[in-house]
């Protein structure tokens, strides 16, 4: 099996030997059947994958999240959607392909479909930049969503970067820019939107296209400020502690749920989205359309309000309160204007 991950081991182990002995055949003859050792191995193999994808620690999610054979962005908008039409170009500088979108139909909705798509080998990565967004992608996802919001269209963003493109070119053309007028546009958009992250979703690059009315998340993606890898050498000051730093950020599924950062976690089939992809396809179908018929029974007025209270929700923090018997510290006194030297000419 390529692409095997450490966890996957005793999955590996057992499949093969269960593959090894399903190829003898019986042989009546000499009394010998296998039927028994198989069902055997078949119930606990099927009881080690239980056991192993129920229990997964937040590193191990994220290796799920990156599976190289894990469902992309194109993978959903042929599986999920149907009628599929790219359009390209930001209409200001290039076409950037780390961002697909274009008008597709999801049941029996027309919708704007976007998102974020990651290459299966060198050449296509190289194509589309890792799925590491330059700003004319963004820039052509507002295009995108502004054209959504004049034809009543909704909007449904997939998410899989590990963030937004941090060269040069991009600093260049105002990358920060062009996220930072997404997240306010996106806020005004009178279309309901959905965004979904189904792999990888890295800070900036992520939140360029996230802003929307209900984010979900599939089970074995993640969401975070920065990678664990980042952080690791940010605050251990070596990239082998990624593990910890999984766990630290909290950035699973499950932990972003309980912080109220996401609205709801769509689940996946037993091994990872990579191991049926249709089944995937079909539970990402399925949670889109209830969400949207949530969305479309709400007034426009009360959906712009909701997704504007849902932003100023995020970010909780706890002061330490004053014990008892302690004193007040007095507000700090701002220390007096000098006076200026008079100047003969007018103020400028």
């Amino acid at each position: 099996m390529k692409h095997q991950l450490d966890f996957e081991k005793p999955i590996i182990e057992l499949q093969t030997k269960l593959d090894d002995l399903r190829k003898h055949p019986e042989t009546h003859s000499m009394g010998i059947s296998f039927e028994e050792e198989i069902t055997l191995i078949e119930k606990k193999l099927a009881e080690t994958r239980r056991q192993i994808f129920t229990h997964l620690t937040a590193w191990q999610r994220v290796q799920l999240a990156r599976h190289p054979k894990r469902p992309y962005t194109l993978d959903y908008l042929q599986s999920t959607f149907t009628d599929f039409h790219e359009l390209h170009g930001d209409r200001l500088y290039a076409e950037d392909r780390a961002i697909v979108g274009g008008f597709a139909s999801l049941g029996e909705h027309k919708v704007l479909a976007l998102g974020t798509q990651k290459g299966r080998d060198t050449k296509e990565n190289i194509l589309r930049n890792f799925g590491s967004a330059h700003p004319e992608g963004y820039r052509k996802a507002l295009r995108l969503m502004k054209l959504a919001n004049k034809f009543g269209l909704p909007i449904i963003a997939l998410i899989d970067t590990a963030g937004a493109y941090p060269g040069i070119g991009a600093e260049e053309r105002h990358i920060a820019e062009a996220i930072a007028v997404n997240l306010r546009e996106m806020t005004l958009l009178e279309v309901p939107i959905i965004a979904v992250v189904i792999g990888e979703g890295g800070s900036g690059g992520a939140l360029g296209i996230g802003v929307a009315d209900r984010v979900l998340i599939l089970e074995n993606a993640y969401y975070s400020v920065i990678s664990p890898e980042g952080c690791a050498a940010i605050l251990w000051k070596e990239r082998s502690a990624a593990a910890k730093a999984a766990e630290a950020l909290r950035i699973t599924a499950r932990d972003l749920f309980e912080l109220k950062l996401v609205d709801e976690i769509v689940p996946e089939p037993l091994g990872g989205a990579h191991t049926d992809r249709k089944a995937a396809a079909d539970l990402v179908k399925q949670a889109l359309l209830k969400n949207l018929a949530q969305l479309h029974a709400m007034p426009v007025a009360d959906r712009l309000k909701q997704r504007y209270e849902k932003y100023r929700a995020y970010g909780h923090f706890l002061e330490k309160p004053a014990m008892s018997g302690e004193p007040t510290p007095a507000p700090a006194k701002r220390a007096p204007r000098k006076s200026s030297t008079a100047t003969t000419g007018p103020a400028m």
